[in-house]
C-alpha cells in the first residue's frame, strides 16, 4: 500500500487523471520496480491524499524519509 501526498485538490486530480488513468500508469510503473527490487509478484494499492502545506512541514517531511540538516 503506498499513499501519494499532494498539497491540492487540482493536483490531485492530476495525480488520478481522467477515470484514473495516470494513476493505474504510475502504480504499473511502481510494481514492476517493486517486483524486480523483491524478486516476486507484488499487490500495491495506491491512495492520492491532500496534506496542505506538506513541504513547509519538518515532522511531515521527516516522517516521508526526508533528512533535515
Amino acid at each position: 500500500m503506498a499513499v501519494i501526498y499532494v498539497e491540492r485538490d487540482s493536483q490531485k486530480g492530476i495525480i488520478i487523471g481522467k477515470g484514473g488513468k495516470m494513476l493505474k500508469q504510475v502504480g504499473i510503473a511502481a510494481r514492476k520496480d517493486i517486483e524486480a527490487f523483491f524478486g516476486k509478484k507484488v499487490y500495491l494499492e495506491l491512495f492520492v491524499k491532500v496534506e496542505k502545506d506538506w513541504r513547509n512541514q519538518e515532522a511531515k517531511l521527516r516522517s516521508f524519509g526526508y533528512k533535515l540538516d
